[in-house]
């Protein structure tokens, strides 16, 4: 499960976000610029402290883990609401849900069997979980690491915040991210070759950051942002299509 988490660290270090964006309407070229006489450090600035500061986001992105490309779809509120779907760098799909202070996976024999267990697992092991949760949510154990971790919106948030590189970035020429004027900061390489673009929403009011790309580097990738403030409905599955694997292993240490 740790993958998952690295691909939002990855994603915030690499970029910072993730997904499509909507609404803003269209740019204006001839309107007044709203970051006249900003820096593009003092403007990278503005669009995380608004970011940050959204009761709710949609992120949407690719990126590379240990060589191997891996998706994300997701969105979270500040309710503790989640919803989204993952795919895992050695092959297969998940869905991820929460609400309520719990988190729950429903994934693919591909991505159980190329997931499960612990590193180092055997393959009989690992079919063994995909039997046990074939067509069955997994209510994920409390902690900060895995798919549990999307569902807390305050945790992401402050990764970014902490995780995103803005010193020394240059504003090149604006650009439009899904129909919304974005102006385009690019930031300096850093050692390992990777440079991150980061587009941001060309809104005095709403600065927010629309998408983040990185090349270069050992984990470039692309995220989009969008559906900013926009609560999430989840309804948690029924009991019986649920395994507590935490549950589990208590069981099976007593045993």
């Amino acid at each position: 499960m740790r993958a998952n988490r690295k691909l939002w660290a990855a994603t915030t270090i690499c970029l910072t976000a993730v997904v499509g964006l909507t609404g803003c309407g269209k740019g204006d070229d001839k309107a007044a610029d709203p970051f006249a006489g900003l820096s593009a450090d003092a403007i990278a600035d503005k669009a995380v402290e608004a970011t940050k500061n959204v009761t709710a986001l949609h992120m949407n992105g690719s990126g590379t883990d240990d060589g191997e490309e891996m998706t994300l779809d997701f969105a979270v509120d500040d309710k503790g609401n989640c919803k989204g779907s993952m795919e895992a760098p050695k092959g297969g799909k998940a869905e991820v849900i929460g609400t309520g202070g719990t988190s729950y996976m429903k994934g693919d024999d591909a991505f159980w069997k190329s997931s499960g267990g612990e590193e180092g697992s055997s393959a009989e092991e690992a079919g063994a979980i995909s039997t046990l949760l074939n067509g069955r949510w997994m209510k994920m154990p409390a902690g900060e690491d895995g798919p549990a971790a999307f569902c807390d919106l305050k945790s992401i948030t402050k990764d970014m915040d902490e995780e995103t590189p803005r010193k020394g970035m240059t504003r090149e020429a604006d650009a439009d991210v899904d129909g919304t004027a974005a102006v385009v900061l690019k930031g300096k390489p850093e050692k390992n070759g990777e440079t991150s673009t980061f587009y941001v929403a060309k809104d005095s009011a709403k600065p927010y950051i629309l998408r983040v790309v990185t090349t270069g580097g050992e984990e470039p990738g692309t995220v989009t942002l969008s559906d900013f403030d926009k609560p999430v409905e989840v309804t948690a599955p029924p009991a019986d299509q649920v395994v507590d694997m935490e549950q589990l292993m208590k069981a099976g240490a007593g045993s």
